[in-house]
């Protein structure tokens, strides 16, 4: 056999031994598996260590690696005395996973969330008019009035982001809170860049209350210009940020 085929032998066993789920894989499978077959839901008991390990013939090392994951997926909860207990905690390890995130925010970051939160909170104006109460406009109102008292930009940033949250609110959408909650700590950073541009207590303030009051006015047009051209302030102060920042400048 030539050198070269040799080469080409180890690449393909090479490429079926990473194919190969690991002995832990194929557990967490088999566990999440036996879940959805048998039916089971939150705060029922999963079988013992030992019995899933007779079952599925794995060792009692692989069972507990498995049994960690499902911990980190927000799947199980394992309690001492009482054993592996399915839960429902996955929103909260998002959660912990973007909170976790330190990183910078990149120009393809920033656009996609700022895109993202234009197609609901200006893509949604039908719904938000439809299901709006006058308690809607009163709390609106009462969080802009406290970003505008503010005494340091992180609090004002994040009375911003309750602001943006409590008008999502109005779709009366699990989901679509879930998702801004989620995407909070990325959404509190691009904020805190831009409004270290300008003043926030002021241009913050006076747009909120455009939005507020083409709410209130029900005219849906003036709404989604407001909210538009609100959201896209962000888009300019970012632009001017990396435009002054030491790196544009290498």
């Amino acid at each position: 056999m030539t050198e070269a085929a040799r080469k080409g032998a180890r690449l393909n066993a090479s490429i079926v031994r990473n194919s190969i789920p690991s002995a832990v894989d194929a557990m967490v499978v088999n566990i999440r598996r036996l879940i959805s077959d048998g039916q089971l839901g939150v705060g029922d008991s999963l079988p013992t260590e030992r019995e899933l390990c007779e079952r599925f013939q794995a060792s009692r090392n692989t069972v507990r690696e498995a049994m960690r994951i499902l911990k980190a997926y927000g799947i199980v909860s394992v309690r001492p005395k009482v054993g592996a207990i399915i839960v429902d905690d996955r929103m909260e390890r998002a959660l912990d996973l973007f909170s976790f995130n330190t990183l910078d925010i990149s120009r393809r970051a920033f656009n996609d969330i700022q895109g993202f939160r234009k197609l609901i909170e200006v893509g949604s104006v039908d719904t938000v008019f439809d299901q709006m109460r006058p308690e809607d406009i009163e709390e609106m109102r009462s969080i802009n009035a406290k970003m505008r008292a503010a005494g340091s930009i992180p609090e004002a940033s994040e009375m911003d982001f309750q602001f943006h949250l409590r008008l999502v609110s109005i779709l009366d959408n699990r989901a679509v809170r879930d998702v801004y909650r989620i995407m909070k700590p990325v959404i509190i950073r691009i904020m805190e860049r831009a409004k270290g541009l300008r003043d926030f207590a002021t241009d913050t303030y006076d747009q909120h209350d455009a939005v507020v009051d083409a709410l209130e006015r029900r005219d849906r047009i003036r709404y989604q210009y407001a909210l538009h051209t609100h959201l896209h302030v962000g888009v300019n102060a970012f632009e001017d940020l990396e435009q002054t920042s030491p790196a544009s400048k290498t």
